[in-house]
């Protein structure tokens, strides 16, 4: 008798640039390389990220429902759904919808809360917007904000300089929200990179890198596409953790070392093979 193979699936909503390497172009190989199929549901077009000097961009708002209404007519299912980049409250509204539609018993709803960075909110976010993703949040079995983000969505005064104590404090804000797991990146301590793991009713565990370079687009989808790929591959979520940041810091090394320019962001297809491991 055989047995058919059910590949683990995820569903990425975010955005697709043709060039600057961010958002879907790098989800869909790092999950790929994780063993798990990307299916992605593009936001938008850009020619390139808006890190550089012009792009030109298409909106998909209105592609959006009927895109998913084929998938729920065809009954397609999901082992994890990760939310990226919204670029509008209408956006936010239709992922909440989708999450309701798709999220069954033993999917992994993964969203990344893109607001901002650096203490500031990014300009194209409004301050309904910003509302709207605190309403998304309820529905995250995991969340993975950067520093900046965390304090947006729990009202907390943005500093340059954290006790450990209060970084816990926040996470527990919003892990009373919904998420059951919040991973806050891009935490600055000296020469150190750190995340807060925080686990609900765990001991919270921080998890550092020493620092090298500077910020560079796209890490952030690395992040997010491991933790949503070990996380329906049943991986242990404070080892997803420890393994994205770790994995995110030879990308940059390897970059620095190749003198990659910090726009390309990094090259991380030439170590895709340390996820099959």
């Amino acid at each position: 008798m055989t047995t058919t193979y059910t590949q683990k699936k995820i569903a990425i909503i975010n955005d697709l640039a043709g060039y600057g390497k961010c958002a879907l172009t790098v989800s869909i190989p790092i999950i790929s390389s994780m063993r798990v199929a990307a299916c992605p549901i593009p936001t938008s077009v850009f020619s390139n990220h808006t890190g550089y000097p012009s792009f030109h961009f298409k909106d998909l708002t209105d592609e959006m429902i009927p895109y998913m209404e084929q998938w729920k007519k065809l009954n397609f299912s999901f082992d994890g759904i990760i939310s990226g980049y919204l670029g509008s409250k209408e956006q936010i509204d239709i992922v909440a919808d989708f999450i309701k539609d798709f999220k069954k018993e033993n999917t992994c709803v993964i969203i990344d809360p893109i607001m901002g960075d650096h203490g500031k909110t990014y300009s194209a976010y409004t301050s309904e917007m910003c509302l709207k993703m605190k309403e998304l949040v309820k529905y995250a079995d995991v969340l993975t904000p950067n520093i900046t983000e965390a304090c947006i969505l729990t009202d907390t005064p943005y500093k340059n300089s954290w006790q450990r104590k209060e970084i816990i404090e926040i996470a527990e804000k919003l892990s009373s929200a919904g998420p059951s797991k919040v991973v806050i990146t891009g935490i600055n301590q000296k020469t150190y990179i750190t995340n807060l793991c925080f686990v609900r009713d765990e001991e919270p565990v921080f998890i550092s890198t020493h620092r090298i370079g500077t910020g560079r687009h796209g890490t952030g989808d690395i992040f997010t596409s491991m933790i949503a790929s070990d996380a329906v591959n049943g991986v242990e979520f404070k080892e997803s953790v420890r393994k994205a940041a770790h994995f995110i810091k030879k990308c940059i090394q390897h970059s620095i070392d190749l003198g990659v320019p910090e726009p390309e962001g990094v090259v991380f297809e030439e170590l895709l093979y340390m996820l099959n491991k």
